[in-house]
């Protein structure tokens, strides 16, 4: 029996994903599940100290863990029409913002990694929860921050004004969808359990798109406070083709965003191979 630890982050998505595995709704035999809920940075900063054996991820930061860990297929969060916006409180432009104070979700986080393959203009940056930071700039407390999950769809309602689709910008930079978030296990872990789980995630996913029902009071625990339009909306977003698998495309997005990171030095360079592999 492998009793392993597993982090992701209590937003809509993930728990739509995660519930059936969780739940026991889809067979993974002689494994057993301790779930840690936690945003996305703090996930992060767990997986750079080793501290889970299987962890939802920025991409940012997958590119900082290479050598400990690997990729799934299933589980993650890559898309169209799904990146970080940055946003102000007046109209702005990303010119305007140079040199000007800049709140970010997360050093790691695939936001902040965007915002620097952007341009180097932006240094005067604070990290602070993504759930803060609406309220940090409505405060008057920096000039603009980049927003994520849930936030996209409330922004206007508080009066911010969009100053980049930094999702848009890849999009029609490279052709290709959005990594925003992976799913990763140890390297150390034997491959067969490791593509056993990959594949129990996967299926995971098909349940709950399937059985969108099913997982909706675990959603609802750990969302409170959205409202079920926008839970519903989420969802919809961050949950797609590329949840249940990667394939060519995916994986397409992933090794471009990670190579552009490491030709401006942004992340190390590495030469293991992505995946688990026999």
């Amino acid at each position: 029996m492998h009793h392993l630890t597993l982090g992701y982050s209590p937003c809509p998505n993930d728990t739509f994903i995660f519930n059936a595995l969780i739940q026991g709704l889809i067979p993974c035999p002689n494994v057993t599940f301790e779930e840690r809920l936690e945003d996305v940075e703090t996930l992060n900063q767990l997986a750079l100290a080793g501290q889970l054996d299987l962890t939802k991820i920025s991409y940012h930061a997958f590119g900082h863990l290479r050598r400990d860990y690997v990729l799934l297929h299933a589980g993650g969060a890559l898309g169209r029409g799904c990146g970080p916006l940055v946003v102000a409180t007046q109209p702005l432009t990303m010119e305007q913002l140079q040199h000007q104070a800049l709140l970010i979700p997360g050093e790691l986080t695939t936001a902040n990694l965007l915002l620097q393959l952007y341009g180097t203009q932006f240094a005067n940056v604070r990290t602070m929860p993504f759930d803060q930071i609406m309220p940090a700039l409505l405060r008057g407390e920096a000039a603009a921050g980049i927003i994520i999950h849930e936030s996209r769809f409330t922004y206007q309602q508080h009066g911010l004004h969009q100053v980049l689709d930094l999702g848009q910008w890849w999009e029609q930079h490279t052709g290709l969808p959005l990594p925003l978030g992976g799913i990763l296990a140890k390297r150390s872990l034997p491959t067969a359990l490791i593509e056993q789980i990959d594949h129990a995630l996967s299926e995971s996913v098909r349940y709950a798109q399937q059985h969108p029902q099913a997982a909706a009071d675990y959603i609802r625990s750990h969302a409170q406070e959205l409202s079920d339009t926008v839970t519903h909306d989420h969802i919809q977003l961050y949950v797609n083709k590329f949840s249940v698998n990667l394939g060519d495309e995916g994986i397409a997005a992933v090794e471009e965003l990670l190579s552009r990171a490491e030709k401006q030095g942004l992340i190390p360079a590495c030469d293991l191979p992505l995946f688990a592999t026999t």
